[in-house]
């Protein structure tokens, strides 16, 4: 609970479940994320086995990120709230019918 609770933590999740998989692009989805806080938020969900993260001995070594079973797991809890959040929105005058 510790980890998933943290600020960035359920986005990071979300944009991974998303199809993101590398470092920028989940920075380009997770809007005012800090490339520093994403750096700490990934490894903090590395450690509690939520995400992993693969290294492609490429040239350059390409780094990739994805969900771990347990992480796709917790999704069916983040995914309501992340609508909710949607939905009800500050700069919405009134709930959006939409999800």
């Amino acid at each position: 609970m510790e980890a998933v609770g943290h600020r960035w933590s359920p986005s990071i999740l979300l944009a991974l479940a998303r199809g993101a998989e590398r470092f920028t692009e989940i920075m380009t989805i997770v809007q005012g994320l800090s490339a520093r806080m994403l750096t700490v938020r990934l490894k903090e969900l590395e450690a509690t086995q939520l995400v992993e993260r693969i290294v492609i001995p490429t040239t350059p070594v390409s780094v990739r990120y994805h969900l771990t079973p347990r992480g796709a797991d917790l999704l069916s809890a983040l995914e309501p709230i992340a609508s909710h959040v949607q939905r009800w929105r500050p700069d919405a005058d009134t709930p959006s019918s939409t999800s």
